[in-house]
């Protein structure tokens, strides 16, 4: 016990050398709500993310990734910093670079440490079929809040999470405690009401899901709800109490590079488009659908000025873009005669 102990606290201490924020520890027998997770892909409320169809008999049973495995190793560092002043809003997570590749060589270097303790090591950053955030609340990370985000109580809800899969026999943390008691300040904020019930996502309502996951043009439902939001919405996050006490990251790779004025990108090619966001999460999203989100946005928040750029894009080759450009000019015009 004291050997397995000693060697959980100078891998945690490891980690945090590495410069992760926190750490923590759970078996790889974790007890995870497969019966939850599998009646909500069966409801469809994942929308169009098939992969999270896939590979089920890893993602419920960690073990089977690595059958030899005995523990699971839990990281969080903080991204948080201010919403920038720009026409427009982005997810903080996706402001700076891409996490994924930050991440992941840190925890390589963490498993070559490991690996000279005698372990064998699987590393995961939302790369692979891991319930990340389940894992994490057993591994004493946080808890699940109501808006099924990871809470942790120095960091909130802006925690990246990565993980590693080792066969090192690891002393668990205890779980946290839900401490989000009867506040539900994340449910009653969201403009789109993608939360059915308390601690329930309903991701094809999620205006995150909109303007990243979901291909084609976005239903005109949600349109108006979706606001000044270009890309992902951290609504249910700004408001949780438990981020009064969130400070910038320490990560200046995550800080905001800045960005030309919304209107300005409808006029990118893909050259353009790419030497801008290269390294970032948002080059995953791809010109055209970039474009449609911003035709959305000023749709809701655009002026006279912005019609020209809008009509180009309106008589464009793409009918997608064309018909959100079209949606934004009626919007705009509409706000327009209203006015006077």
């Amino acid at each position: 016990m004291e050997s397995t102990v000693a060697l959980t606290d100078q891998c945690r201490q490891k980690a945090l050398e590495l410069g992760f924020e926190v750490c923590g520890f759970t078996s790889v027998d974790v007890k995870l709500r497969g019966e939850y997770y599998l009646k909500w892909i069966a409801e469809k409320q994942h929308g169009t993310m098939s992969w999270m169809e896939r590979n089920n008999e890893r993602r419920l049973a960690p073990r089977n990734i690595l059958p030899e495995a005995k523990s699971i190793l839990m990281v969080g560092l903080n991204y948080y910093q201010d919403d920038p002043d720009m026409r427009g809003k982005m997810a903080k997570y996706a402001l700076g670079k891409d996490y994924h590749k930050i991440i992941y060589k840190r925890l390589k270097r963490l498993c070559r440490w490991m690996q000279e303790q005698g372990g064998v090591q699987k590393p995961y950053v939302d790369t692979g079929p891991l319930l990340e955030k389940p894992i994490a609340v057993e591994a004493g990370l946080g808890w699940m809040g109501k808006s099924t985000l990871l809470l942790h109580r120095k960091f909130g809800t802006f925690l990246f999470l990565g993980a590693i899969v080792t066969t090192l026999d690891l002393e668990a943390d205890p779980v946290e405690q839900d401490h989000c008691g009867s506040c539900t300040r994340c449910l009653d904020i969201c403009p789109t009401n993608a939360f059915p019930a308390p601690y329930k996502l309903d991701a094809t309502r999620c205006i995150s899901y909109l303007t990243i996951e979901h291909h084609g043009s976005i239903p005109l439902e949600f349109r108006e709800a979706i606001g000044d939001r270009i890309y992902g919405c951290d609504d249910c996050l700004d408001v949780c109490p438990w981020n009064r006490w969130a400070r910038t990251t320490r990560e200046s790779r995550f800080l905001f590079a800045g960005l030309p004025d919304l209107t300005e990108t409808l006029a990118w090619d893909e050259t353009a488009f790419t030497e801008r966001f290269q390294g970032t999460p948002i080059t995953r999203l791809k010109l055209p659908r970039w474009k449609r989100n911003v035709c959305v946005v000023l749709g809701n928040i655009g002026t006279l000025s912005d019609i020209p750029a809008l009509k180009l894009l309106a008589g464009g080759d793409d009918p997608m873009i064309a018909e959100h450009a079209m949606w934004a000019i009626e919007r705009i015009q509409s706000r327009n005669s209203q006015s006077k």
